[in-house]
């Protein structure tokens, strides 16, 4: 696969954006796979707290934005009622979360990933995040996916711990 083509073919005119374009030079993004047609990685699951659980969010709309903006106030458009989300609770509480919408296809396969991956504040630096990404993971290749995309990300060793590959680099001015 050609993943520059990819790339642009699931993001038309990703770098003739305005707030790609003013990036700093020195801000290089990664963008990793995992094909899904294969058997996940099999690692041992990230340690987290025991009261943590996972799952598809299916409550309002407002206490999931409350939660993203605690994490970065410009996500929050991201997160609407068609698009499916994955979480981590603590009690009703969310303390962690991520998009995962269809991205298009490539080549003829389904592309998703987790996308807008954060864990509030309080609730950082205990795996759960992690944890999160890997569960996500595993229910996008449920849904018949074929390839788990990570979009735009300076965070790739965190992701790689989960079998996620990179294939790209780029910063403001186009593919490194």
């Amino acid at each position: 696969m050609n993943y520059k083509d990819a790339f642009l073919q699931l993001n038309p005119g990703f770098f003739e954006q305005e707030h790609i374009r003013t990036l700093p030079e020195n801000e290089v993004y990664s963008e990793l796979i995992l094909d899904l047609r294969c058997d996940l990685p099999d690692l041992p699951p990230p340690a987290c707290p025991e009261n943590i659980r996972f799952g598809r969010y299916q409550g309002s709309m407002a206490a999931l934005r409350e939660a993203v903006a605690l994490v970065d106030e410009d996500w929050v458009q991201y997160f609407n009622e068609e698009d499916a989300c994955f979480c981590a609770f603590d009690g009703e509480e969310i303390v962690a979360f991520c998009s995962i919408s269809s991205m298009g296809t490539v080549d003829g396969l389904p592309v998703s990933g987790p996308g807008c991956v954060g864990t509030i504040p309080a609730y950082r630096q205990q795996g759960i995040g992690l944890k999160l990404v890997q569960l996500a993971t595993e229910e996008i290749k449920k849904d018949g996916y074929a390839l788990s995309w990570i979009h735009y990300t300076h965070l790739a060793k965190w992701y790689m711990k989960l079998g996620y590959q990179p294939v790209l680099r780029w910063n403001c001015n186009g593919f490194l």
